[in-house]
């Protein structure tokens, strides 16, 4: 997968308007501060970023438009990938204070299978369950005391151009209630899945790829400090109906669980589904095994719309980079992007460190290449399942089949979680070839 790959796809566009000579002059007038590189968006990926660069001595400056903590729609589940991650930016032990669990709980059809993370010689074999207002803090504060400077309460609003290239943004202090511009060598976009100041840079999600949507509450529950996270494959609707998706239960051990339902946009009548409705038919049907009153919800339910399998393009331009959310780097196996958001901020940190270090720009370039060789082919394979369980009537003969089968659904926990193994081709790694190379040939869509 690369931008070329995408460029004759259907995308959700925006044009874009040179600023006049007024706007400069504006922006010319403003108070103003310099940064080697301004991240905006102090989410998963911009916090990394911030981490990441501050760590290698460079001059980094964080924008977040709210303020820490603040709540994020979000399953609030970590994957072995995204511990490791977490581990790797010092917070390992900060991370043990919160809910560990040890692998996945599959329903379907009135059938459970409990499943512990695979081994693997790079991550670890468990997860943790934190609540996006206190992760988020954590790391943008991690970034912060490694020597980045996080600017809360400040909204990027418009890029600021110089001769065709991104030189900073024009930035709204909402706490002072003033503009300040921040001029940059390098800006990186990390403003999550909506990604306004990408779409001004001219990003677009790939209209023919899938997608999804996800609605998430919390109840309070007896249950809540569990080992396991739950995923029922046999979500319905309120006339019974199956959903191409899948609901999720994250025992959070404070006392809650945070439930939520996830969809794919490959299903026929997808734009037809009132996801609240089918939060409350979910959470009705898991009511009396969890002990929660469906009718109570400690808060009120958020969704959220999720691009998929990188399906934002061009993901780099001659000064800027996009990253996690802003890039569509979701995980169309299981809907996990948090993992992805720490992962394309660290290669991109190692690109915008070469930038700098050489003082060599067109090294931003090696950027869609590197995400390709390590999404590129699993992305592909993803998305792809994706249109295929979007016929209700196969979804529900596949959970049928794999429910009854521990080592079939060993194998799908392995694949979907991106925890395939390098040393070694066990069963899981070789089905995983086997359909890669079906899909090699298939058209990127």
């Amino acid at each position: 997968m690369n931008d070329d790959d995408a460029s004759s796809a259907g995308r959700e566009t925006e044009d874009i308007s040179a600023m006049s000579a007024g706007e400069t002059e504006g922006i010319s007038a403003m108070p103003s501060r310099e940064t080697d590189v301004l991240v905006v968006g102090g989410g998963p990926a911009g916090a990394a970023m911030g981490y990441w660069l501050a760590e290698r001595g460079h001059d980094v400056t964080v924008v977040e438009r709210k303020h820490f903590p603040r709540e994020k729609t979000c399953g609030d589940g970590l994957t072995p990938r995204a511990v490791k991650q977490l581990d790797d930016m010092g917070l390992g032990e900060r991370l043990k204070q919160f809910h560990r669990y040890e692998g996945l709980r599959a329903t379907a059809h009135g059938k459970e299978l409990e499943l512990q993370w695979p081994t693997h010689p790079t991550y670890p074999r468990h997860g943790y369950v934190v609540r996006r207002r206190e992760l988020d803090a954590m790391v943008a504060f991690n970034a912060e005391k490694s020597g980045a400077v996080l600017l809360q309460g400040h909204e990027a609003t418009t890029p600021i151009m110089e001769r065709g290239c991104v030189r900073g943004a024009v930035v709204n202090d909402l706490d002072e209630g003033r503009k300040v511009a921040i001029r940059a060598n390098y800006v990186v976009v990390a403003d999550g899945a909506n990604s306004r100041f990408g779409r001004s840079l001219g990003t677009a999600r790939t209209k023919s790829w899938p997608y999804g949507t996800a609605i998430r509450t919390y109840w309070v529950s007896p249950r809540h400090d569990e080992p396991w996270i739950e995923s029922a494959l046999d979500v319905q609707d309120r006339d019974g109906n199956s959903m191409p998706g899948y609901g999720w239960i994250f025992p959070v051990g404070d006392g809650t669980i945070n439930v939520g339902v996830g969809l794919l946009s490959t299903f026929k009548k997808f734009k037809d589904v009132n996801t609240s409705h089918l939060l409350d038919s979910y959470a009705h049907m898991i009511a009396e095994r969890w002990g929660i009153d469906p009718s109570k919800p400690e808060c009120r339910a958020t969704s959220g719309k999720i691009p998929m399998g990188g399906s934002i393009f061009p993901k780099v331009g001659a000064t800027h980079l996009m990253i996690g959310d802003a890039a569509g780097s979701v995980n169309p196996f299981n809907g996990e992007g948090i993992d992805y958001a720490y992962e394309t901020a660290r290669i991109a940190a190692g690109v915008l460190h070469d930038a700098l270090a050489s003082g060599d720009a067109s090294a931003l370039q090696q950027y869609p290449s590197l995400l390709d060789a390590e999404y590129g082919q699993y992305f592909k394979v993803a998305r792809l399942f994706a249109r295929v369980i979007g016929r209700p009537a196969l979804m529900r003969e596949l959970s049928r089949v794999g429910i009854h089968s521990r080592t079939l659904m060993e194998w799908v926990l392995r694949i979907m979680a991106n925890l395939l193994r390098p040393d070694e081709k066990g069963p899981a790694e070789v089905a995983y070839a086997m359909a890669a190379r079906i899909v090699r040939l298939a058209p990127n869509a």
